[in-house]
């Protein structure tokens, strides 16, 4: 207060054009990304894209691929489990030049495109050069022998047991 009683009077507000002079405030212009630029990040994710498909397509062939080798094995069980619950002999038929099986009072099932069989089993159950069976008693013996499936660097075996009619399977690179 001054020694009048009048408070002092308060600081007047200058408008923004008054501050320029003395505050300047630059606006920087942003700069965007060049044509250029968005173009070499499109063309990197496409191949990023493209190889994450090859790898993802080959590794959906190599569970095909395995998949088929479990389900010959599922299906050597199955006849074994037939035979015994049907009191007779069944057998399960192997084409070793189409690469086809067919369980018995079953729909053939061939095997994924490149994968190759062979089979050692008893000589009786030879049917010719290209077929053979593996036959299960109603036990559940069998006459024995064993699968072989191979594709690529992968190889399956299928074991079955004659004396028990048991059926593993074991897969080995190479």
């Amino acid at each position: 207060m001054r020694g009048d009683g009048v408070p002092p009077a308060l600081p007047v507000a200058q408008p923004p054009s008054a501050l320029s002079g003395r505050v300047r405030v630059r606006m920087r212009a942003v700069r965007g990304f060049t044509l250029l630029e968005l173009l070499a990040v499109i063309v990197l994710l496409a191949l990023a894209m493209t190889l994450a498909g090859f790898a993802l397509s080959r590794s959906l062939a190599d569970a095909r691929v395995a998949a088929a080798g479990s389900d010959l094995a599922a299906a050597l069980r199955w006849t074994r489990s037939r035979a015994i619950a049907s009191g007779r002999s069944t057998a399960l038929e192997l084409d070793l030049a189409n690469a086809r099986y067919r369980a018995a009072d079953q729909a053939p099932v061939s095997l994924p495109t490149g994968m190759q069989i062979a089979l050692t089993t008893a000589a009786s159950e030879r049917i010719d050069a290209a077929r053979a069976r593996i036959r299960f008693f109603p036990d559940g013996s069998s006459t024995g022998g064993h699968i072989v499936l191979t594709r690529g660097g992968h190889r399956w075996r299928i074991d079955v047991a004659w004396l028990t009619g048991s059926v593993r399977i074991r897969e080995s690179a190479g």
